[in-house]
């Protein structure tokens, strides 16, 4: 018997609102049901777990423990700049002109 992985669960502010940024980040619908003002709501990903968004009353006081790694389908730099048009702000820097490296970014 093994346990299987339904959904990554993220707490925050407004569910509704950083969803319908995941949602447009993965192209990926959220939940039919979910709606404005919405507590719990959900990104539908294709084969794989949910990303679920819990609305909780405290803000964030530390580093997140966990964080999703994303792999663009188009150059890491375009990908960069359209999730800074999409909301997200840019952290940390360790892209290298050889095209090594990575970009830490915040979702809004």
């Amino acid at each position: 018997m093994v346990s299987v992985l339904q959904n990554v669960a993220i707490d925050c502010a407004d569910a509704y609102e950083l969803a319908r940024f995941w949602s447009r980040v993965t192209d990926r619908p959220l939940h039919p049901e979910d709606k404005p003002g919405d507590r719990e709501t959900q990104v539908l990903l294709t084969g794989g777990p949910v990303l679920y968004f819990n609305q909780v009353p405290e803000s964030k006081k530390t580093k997140n423990r966990i964080h999703l790694c994303l792999r663009p389908e188009t150059s890491r730099e375009q990908e960069v700049e359209r999730l800074l048009g999409l909301g997200a702000t840019l952290v940390t820097d360790h892209r290298n002109p050889d095209g090594s490296g990575w970009a830490v970014l915040a979702d809004p």
